[in-house]
């Protein structure tokens, strides 16, 4: 496979460490949950299911970089929680490779069929169809990625062999793994996946419900296809037997069918891409660009609330709910009009993130008032692009691990099958991404050309914001990121405001009630304080309370190694030496 090398070393910033400021405890901030926290000198990894983070950790232990670890969680994903990511699907990858003290960013998103057009979600009258008839089945299935991804680090960064990282995901898929209380509950509430003659077999028992929490469940089809890919490499997944039965699967829908070709699967091409990267006080905070709009509005949130003031350390008001409600309003309105992939679309990623544009944008927040709903701006480049990517559907079926390896390498990588369950397609053991469904449906707008149409061979916007930071003398300070759809860029946002502006350590800023905006109503996790939406109310904001499922995985640096932290809200862990 061609390497395609486009490096951007991390610019480091002249200046000097804040002093650190008491930090609110953890049970303050988390009220009743409980948050999977470790601390260790050396390495850590942070993943979405104990049996993954155990997976990584054994690599490490082998000697093994953060990228064989990442391999390793990976696949142990697929197995265990095969609603979120698996190889049947595109990842976004970040490494920071500490002896080249260079920033890579590998691109494995998904790519639409070389015969995709853009109506391919119209119904015959002109109206996009609706999300689930077009979610199930072969129509919505992008050409995976992940693995042409992870193979690419590899080659660069790997220290084991390619097959080590496959070995744990092998034996827990042919000796068996406890089904979690999770899967069991997703399983069960599925209204799609049961019509999969494969799918039904694995998971759900003879008389229709799903697998009961503790079963003992063996993917032998699994095994074997990772087996073939731990031999050959990925290229046993993009030809041969696998490659036949995700066409089959794809072309063969009975209701649905797609067009994906051997040819599509044959001619994917992980990228490698320029890292995002822009300061936040003394930090240098780097994300993923386009086709991922994560990178950009984690960075414009960050810097419209640096340009209302100085940092405030200390507990979360309703006031500073309001500020961070606003600022993200304002960069999800550039998000929705500017952001697409820069492969077809001229993107003005400067522009966006320029100090001087996000200061006007900061000034449109009234620190007593709410907007409302906010307008996009007119940053600098902006001249002569397409019209509004517009509104796309988020990725629900996500996952993110975060590593860093004894070495000082790190990885943040955030990978998706989309909606859980994906495209509800089983082959090979696996199931199939149904990435497409993050295009715009309507491929005009107003007699215009929406930027995040379908087109052949392109990737669709993400939401994902896997993120990397550096202090002030260009160390390594942390590693961040979350599934959750285009509520991604607050759950990410929102936990590196609270760490390193409010003070926050990883714990207490993950187990926080979340809050945010997505240009639309102000947004509560359900548990939130009653205050916040009274004073929130009270300023014009219209409050949608709502159950805000984050997987948030951090890892930042303090006195005695890394701390890592798991989200209480799904079953991660996080374990190091």
């Amino acid at each position: 496979m061609r390497r395609l090398l486009c490096i951007v070393a991390v610019l480091l910033l002249p200046a000097v460490m804040a002093p650190a400021q008491e930090r609110p405890a953890p049970e303050a901030a988390s009220g009743r949950r409980q948050a999977a926290e470790a601390v260790a000198r050396h390495e850590m990894v942070v993943a979405a299911n104990p049996l993954a983070t155990r997976a990584g950790l054994d690599i490490l232990r082998q000697g093994g970089s953060a990228i064989d670890a990442a391999i390793a969680v990976q696949m142990m994903l697929n197995l265990v929680e095969p609603q979120s990511s698996g190889i049947g699907g595109g990842a976004f990858i970040l490494y920071w490779d500490a002896g080249q003290k260079l920033l890579y960013a590998y691109d494995g998103r998904e790519t639409a069929p070389a015969a995709a057009r853009p109506d391919r979600f119209l119904q015959p009258d002109g109206r996009p169809m609706d999300f689930a008839a077009a979610v199930v089945g072969g129509r919505s299935v992008g050409v995976p990625g992940v693995l042409r991804a992870l193979e690419a680090a590899h080659r660069i960064h790997g220290r084991l062999d390619w097959a080590a990282g496959f070995q744990p995901a092998i034996a827990a898929a042919t000796a068996g793994f406890p089904v979690s209380p999770r899967l069991q509950r997703l399983l069960e509430i599925d209204p799609a996946l049961r019509r999969d003659p494969k799918a039904r077999a694995l998971f759900y028992t003879p008389d229709g419900p799903a697998l009961p929490a503790g079963t003992l469940l063996r993917n032998p089809e699994l095994a074997a296809t990772l087996q073939r890919i731990a031999a050959d490499g990925a290229d046993a997944f993009y030809r041969g037997p696998v490659a036949d039965a995700i066409v089959a699967a794809v072309r063969g829908h009975p209701d649905n069918p797609g067009d994906l070709t051997h040819a599509d699967l044959a001619d994917y091409r992980a990228t490698t891409r320029p890292p995002l990267c822009g300061s936040f006080r003394l930090m240098r905070v780097c994300g993923f660009g386009p086709p991922s709009s994560g990178g950009i509005a984690s960075l414009q949130i960050l810097g419209i609330l640096e340009a209302l003031g100085p940092a405030q350390p200390g507990p979360v008001t309703p006031e500073a709910v309001h500020l961070y409600a606003e600022a993200a309003r304002l960069a999800f309105a550039d998000r929705d009009a500017y952001v697409a992939d820069q492969d077809f679309v001229r993107v003005p990623v400067d522009g966006l993130l320029d100090r001087a544009y996000l200061a006007r944008r900061a000034r449109l927040i009234d620190p007593a008032r709410s907007s409302g709903r906010a307008e996009p701006g007119d940053p600098p480049g902006r001249r002569g692009l397409a019209p509004p990517a517009g509104l796309g559907l988020p990725e629900r079926g996500t996952s993110h691990v975060s590593i860093v390896d004894r070495a000082g390498n790190a990885l943040a990588m955030t990978t998706t099958i989309e909606n859980a369950f994906g495209a509800r397609l089983m082959v090979a053991g696996f199931l199939l991404n149904n990435q497409l469904t993050d295009f715009s449906f309507l491929p005009e707008r107003d007699g215009r050309a929406v930027a995040n149409r379908v087109e052949p061979g392109k990737r669709p916007r993400s939401s994902m914001a896997p993120t990397i930071l550096f202090d002030a003398s260009g160390r390594l300070y942390g590693v961040a990121g979350s599934p959750g759809g285009s509520a991604i860029i607050n759950y990410v946002t929102r936990s590196l405001w609270l760490i390193l502006d409010r003070g926050y350590d990883p714990l207490a800023a993950i187990s926080l009630p979340h809050f945010g905006s997505r240009n639309g109503p102000t947004e509560l996790e359900t548990d939130a304080p009653a205050e916040w939406q009274a004073v929130l109310e009270a300023m014009g904001h219209t409050v949608r309370r709502l159950e805000m499922t984050s997987g948030l995985h951090v890892i930042i640096r303090g006195p005695q190694g890394w701390t890592g932290a798991a989200d209480p809200r799904r079953e991660g862990l996080a374990l190091g030496d």
